[in-house]
């Protein structure tokens, strides 16, 4: 089991920042892997903060993540390849239809609900 976890604190401008706890407060920067489709994403920055045992993690999302469909950048710690966190983008055509369906089925729902809420209203008038 990894001794780091990972919060994620902003997506701000392409860059993907977060907190990244080790459970030993030692001066040993932590080795993390940041991984899109099993390659090394470069520049990821892992800076001390004020507060023992809490580093900055810092990388520049890759461009090309930005793509039709689901994509995942994974964040993995080096030591015990654990999995600490996932940044997924989901974008494109295919995905505008399920959306579309997914709202319809939503309305479907909300119309429903309203007609039996009117209907228990009138019933107990």
């Amino acid at each position: 089991m990894s001794e780091l976890t990972l919060t994620k604190t902003r997506l701000f401008e392409g860059v993907w920042e977060g907190a990244l706890k080790s459970s030993e407060a030692s001066a040993t920067k932590p080795q993390v892997d940041v991984t899109y489709l099993g390659e090394p994403v470069p520049e990821v920055s892992i800076d001390p903060s004020e507060e023992a045992g809490l580093w900055r993690l810092r990388f520049q999302v890759p461009k090309e993540s930005l793509s039709d469909g689901v994509q995942t950048v994974v964040i993995s710690d080096r030591a015990t390849e654990e999995r600490l966190e996932t940044v997924s983008f989901i974008a494109g055509e295919a995905l505008a239809g399920d959306l579309r369906a997914e709202i319809d089925l939503l309305r479907a729902e909300l119309d429903m609900l309203k007609r039996a809420f009117r209907r228990h209203c009138v019933e107990t008038m």
